[in-house]
C-alpha cells in the first residue's frame, strides 16, 4: 500500500480499494475459505465489485446484480463473518483514503452489511442480532 491517500472517490480509487481489500479477504483465515469456495472467477467478481462500489459511491448505476440472492447462496456464510469483513474493509479504507472519505466508505459498508445480514439471517421468531448459542 501507499502512504499517499486518495482525497477523492474515483473509479481508480474504488478499484484500488476493491483489489487491496479482497487480497486481504482471500488471505484471511476466517473469510478466505468461504470466499474461495464461493468465487470461481476472481477477475469477474472483482469487476462486479468495482461496479457495485462505483454505483454506491459515484451513483454510476453500473451494478445490476442482486447481492441478497447471491449472499443467500454462499455456503458457510455466518453472522460473525460480517464483523470480520467490516474490520478488514475499515482497515483498507483508512489506509487508502483521507479520513473523511474513509468514514463515508465505512458508513456505507456498515449499512450494506446490516442490510445483507437482515436479508440473509433475520427471522421474526428469533432475536436480532443473533446471540451465541
Amino acid at each position: 500500500m501507499t502512504d499517499v491517500k486518495f482525497a477523492a472517490v474515483t473509479d481508480e480509487s474504488i478499484g484500488r480499494l476493491v483489489d487491496e481489500f479482497y487480497t486481504k479477504v482471500r488471505a484471511d483465515p476466517a473469510l478466505g475459505p468461504v470466499f474461495m469456495h464461493a468465487v470461481h472467477d476472481w477477475d469477474s467478481h472483482l469487476a462486479t465489485l468495482r461496479d457495485f462500489w462505483s454505483s454506491v459511491m459515484l451513483t454510476t448505476g453500473r451494478y445490476k446484480g442482486n447481492p441478497v440472492a447471491k449472499h443467500r447462496q454462499v455456503e458457510g456464510i455466518s453472522h460473525d463473518l460480517f464483523a470480520r469483513w467490516l474490520a478488514l474493509f475499515d482497515e483498507t479504507a483508512r489506509a487508502l483514503f483521507e479520513p473523511a472519505l474513509a468514514a463515508v466508505f465505512n458508513a456505507k459498508a456498515a449499512r450494506i452489511a446490516e442490510s445483507l445480514q437482515l436479508a440473509v439471517f433475520y427471522r421474526p421468531d428469533r432475536p436480532w442480532p443473533p446471540t451465541a448459542a
